[in-house]
């Protein structure tokens, strides 16, 4: 751009940020200038926008605006560049009494039926409280209904079904799936009914209905991602990896889930499926990008669902619908048969009704794939027994936990209260520096691999079949360059060095998970979906982490604003400490299930008849 060229931050070498919670380290509040658009006025900006001349100006001051080429475009800074945040193992501390380390070369099945030991050593039998103003059914509750013949698989087929087509119909249009096959969903809950009464069920899952993300391969049906066109050029030839070893383990695949086309938003505004609406408010949005996700398992569909996170696209929604949201480490689960929107930042996980069930699917689906074995660790299990829980340190870093709501923050805080009275668990101070810039530079990755992915198959198709809010994302993904692209490369770098010294502090980072709770759909973004960046970014305002550094992260549901929406927590864990978050989850929940609130949508599958 010449003449216009920024001036770029020059950021101090790693070893002279102080990290304590006196810090003179400022931290930057999203600056977002840009007004929300939809309908008309969104398709007018994007004709502009896929202008040559106009076009570029535009962008030019899109990413001036939102400080892209200043803190990220044009910094100056010492790190190397960081490509992949696949982290190298190191054995933590952690008790035998608190985990079970699985050998390796197990199956599906088998790694599952560890976790369901996990739980039977646990005192799960306190949190089932006949006092609870609300429970969910887990698999737990599936698998021992189906053992007593009290129901059977095929029972609860065709009750998911006709539940399916209630909240799929006009008067309610919930939009929670994208497709779904009815004869399909008869044929699998068949098989598993004959299994169960030949005493042959394959593991707890068996004939358990979890739903699946249409970012997702799992046959028969396309993967869309969200979109009219990408299954066009790319067909579902297979089952993804995780789908297999669900499968494997006699679950019922009930269809793919509705999502924000592409991934490109956190709305789950969707104007070509509809928009998956949240089960708490069905005038509110469900999140994205794993919105149907988020939404079936809220409204008691399944218990559990699949989705991907590229930046908080499991958790974000989850804490909008009030359900576990888990992020593994990347690396931890294979990556084949999802969409390659984002090779370096997306990752599959787990929205599941309570710890217990995102525990158990995540046995079931965790491990290398067979093809490519990459060097990670074996498998831990958490065996969840509050009563034989080590003390817990979590850093906090005051000024980005509080930049949220007025509720969220009382909420989150509370939270943090009670985990102190109950458990004894501390808090430390710390600054985590440069929160807004790993924002800026996570968003050139994810924009620039998606670019990369797609954009062979956009020469083809064109962007005439993508909807307009995502037009306008895949414009401004085409305009990161290679400057762009490495120095974000390089605030990973710095990101991962300021992360691996609180993790030298703290076993968790904590934080709210959401800056905002669900907000209204507004009637114009049926057509063309929605432009509305302040919402996005404090949406994101606590993922990115999980995502840019490859960090495992959990997100459990803790309270509810004054309108009644949910709020959820979130725990950052060291890499490959997945058993240690899902502890801490599980002592999480224990505080807080008691309040649970019912949403105003919602099925109870396994209601006795």
């Amino acid at each position: 751009m010449g003449i216009l060229k920024d001036n770029g931050v020059v950021y101090e070498p790693i070893n002279e940020v102080d990290l304590s919670p006196n810090s003179d380290q400022l931290y930057l509040h999203s600056d977002v200038k840009a007004p929300r658009m939809a309908g008309f006025l969104a398709k007018v900006f994007v004709w502009f926008l896929e202008m040559k001349i106009i076009g570029k100006i535009l962008l030019y001051f899109l990413k001036k605006n939102n400080r892209i080429q200043k803190l990220v475009s044009y910094a100056v800074l010492e790190e190397s560049p960081l490509y992949v945040p696949l982290h190298p193992y190191e054995e933590f501390e952690e008790q035998e009494e608190e985990i079970e380390c699985l050998n390796r070369g197990l199956s599906a099945s088998e790694q599952v039926q560890h976790a369901v030991d996990c739980l039977q050593s646990s005192d799960s039998s306190i949190l089932e409280d006949s006092n609870f103003s609300f429970r969910r059914w887990t698999i737990l509750d599936y698998s021992r209904a189906y053992t007593s013949r009290q129901i059977t698989p095929l029972m609860v087929a065709e009750r998911l079904i006709s539940a399916i087509m209630q909240s799929s119909g006009p008067e309610m249009d919930m939009s929670f799936f994208i497709s779904y096959d009815t004869h399909d969903i008869l044929r699998q809950a068949t098989e598993s009914t004959l299994r169960y009464q030949r005493g042959e069920a394959i593991s707890v899952l068996d004939g358990v209905p979890i739903a699946v993300k249409d970012e997702i391969d799992c046959m028969p049906y396309p993967t869309t991602g969200g979109s009219k066109w990408l299954h066009k050029v790319r067909p579902c030839k297979e089952d993804a990896c995780c789908v297999q070893r669900l499968r494997a383990c006699g679950a019922i695949l009930v269809g793919k889930t509705n999502m924000h086309e592409l991934g490109a938003g956190t709305s789950g505004i969707n104007p070509h499926y509809g928009t998956s609406r949240n089960p708490y408010d069905p005038k509110r949005i469900s999140g994205g990008s794993s919105s149907g996700s988020a939404a079936v398992v809220c409204a008691g569909l399944c218990p559990v669902a699949l989705g991907v996170d590229g930046g908080g696209s499991v958790r974000m929604p989850a804490a909008l619908c009030g359900v576990i949201g888990l992020k593994p480490s990347f690396g931890r689960i294979p990556h084949t048969g999802v969409l390659p929107l984002n090779w370096t930042v997306g990752m599959v996980g787990i929205l599941a009704g309570t710890v217990e069930d995102s525990l158990i699917v995540y046995a079931a689906i965790s491990g290398p794939a067979e093809s490519h074995k990459p060097k990670i660790p074996r498998l831990n299990l958490p065996k969840l027994n509050l009563s034989n829980m080590s003390s817990i340190r979590m850093a906090k870093s005051n000024e980005w936990f509080n930049d949220c709501s007025d509720d969220i923050r009382a909420c989150c805080s509370r939270a943090l209260a009670n985990l102190h009275k109950l458990y004894g668990w501390e808090t430390i101070e710390v600054t985590l520096p440069d929160i807004e810039v790993m924002r800026l530079a996570h968003y050139v990755t994810i924009g620039s691999e998606c670019t990369a992915s797609i954009a062979h198959h956009l020469e083809k198709m064109g962007k005439s079949e993508s909807g307009w809010d995502v037009r306008v994302a895949l414009s401004i993904y085409a305009s990161f360059n290679s400057r762009d692209y490495l120095n974000a490369q390089r605030i990973r770098n710095r990101q991962m060095r300021f992360h691996e010294k609180i993790f030298s502090m703290a076993d968790v980072i904590v934080s709210p998970m959401v800056g905002v709770t669900a907000y209204e759909i507004k009637d114009d973004v049926r057509d063309t979906g929605e432009l509305d960046y302040v919402n996005g970014a404090a949406l994101v305002r606590y993922s990115i982490a999980g995502n840019f550094l490859g960090l495992p992260a959990v997100t459990v549901p803790v309270g509810y604003d004054r309108l009644g929406l949910p709020i959820g927590i979130q725990f950052i864990g060291k890499p490959w400490s997945e058993a240690k978050l899902i502890q801490i989850a599980y002592a999480m929940e224990a505080l807080c299930k008691a309040e649970y609130k019912k949403p105003h949508v919602f099925y109870d599958i396994l209601a006795p008849s």
